[in-house]
């Protein structure tokens, strides 16, 4: 399928600030005014908030190393493998990891699908198949639209990565085990809860969806989540 020269525009947010989202008490005192559960949950935390980290290339590599492996065991392989691409573990560089030959990346720990992945990543950002210059610009389904056309991306790794990394306000990744089962306890006495069931209830969350999930992951895990 062609790629787009013209990425569709975002929608106006509030711009982040030193590594948190500036709409964040904006979002709170919405979400407390329209929603119960919100109201109650939300104090629980204090100044506890989203942060982002890193820059887009190594989130996204990040993400691939870590997939089906205990976050100990991502830890220990990333660290190994960002020393061998002679990178520090905050920032990779595309070009060194497409110059790594596969025989030392698997010597980081890395599988062989993890490796292609991580060199199909590495050639999108290095020719420039994805806009990363004009991300801010784009909106969230252009964004999504480009990173699952990386292999080893789905749009749950989209979505986390607008979530974590761009920090966008109104996403809600309905994919995501954690997000149902918090809806489920929180607002169903821990009844199942399908997904359109829970679409319906993020729709009394919008335009600050994204803040919402992070609190009902908190109320699973009191310890922030950063990507």
């Amino acid at each position: 399928m062609a790629r787009s020269t013209a990425p569709a525009a975002a929608t106006s947010a509030p711009l982040a600030t030193e590594g948190e989202p500036g709409y964040w008490d904006e979002a709170c005192r919405h979400l407390c005014r329209r929603d119960r559960v919100m109201k109650k949950l939300i104090p629980r935390f204090g100044q506890a908030r989203l942060k982002s980290r890193g820059d887009a290339f190594t989130t996204l590599a990040r993400s691939i190393v870590g997939q089906q492996i205990s976050v100990k065991a991502a830890q220990s392989v990333w660290d190994r493998f960002a020393a061998t691409v002679g990178s520090t573990p905050l920032r990779l560089q595309p070009a060194h990891v497409q110059a790594l030959p596969v025989a030392r990346m698997r010597e980081a720990g890395l599988s062989a699908r993890k490796c292609e992945y991580l060199l199909d990543l590495a050639r999108h950002f290095a020719e420039g198949a994805v806009h990363v210059g004009l991300w801010a610009t784009m909106d969230d389904a252009a964004i999504i639209d480009e990173l699952v056309a990386i292999r080893g991306i789905g749009r749950w790794t989209a979505e986390m990565f607008l979530i974590f990394h761009l920090m966008r306000p109104d996403v809600m990744p309905l994919d995501d085990l954690g997000l149902i089962k918090g809806i489920s306890l929180n607002y169903f006495s821990g009844e199942p809860v399908s997904r359109a069931e829970a679409r319906e209830l993020g729709e009394g969350w919008a335009p600050f969806r994204s803040v919402a999930t992070w609190y009902i992951w908190r109320s699973l895990d009191p310890l922030p989540v950063e990507y």
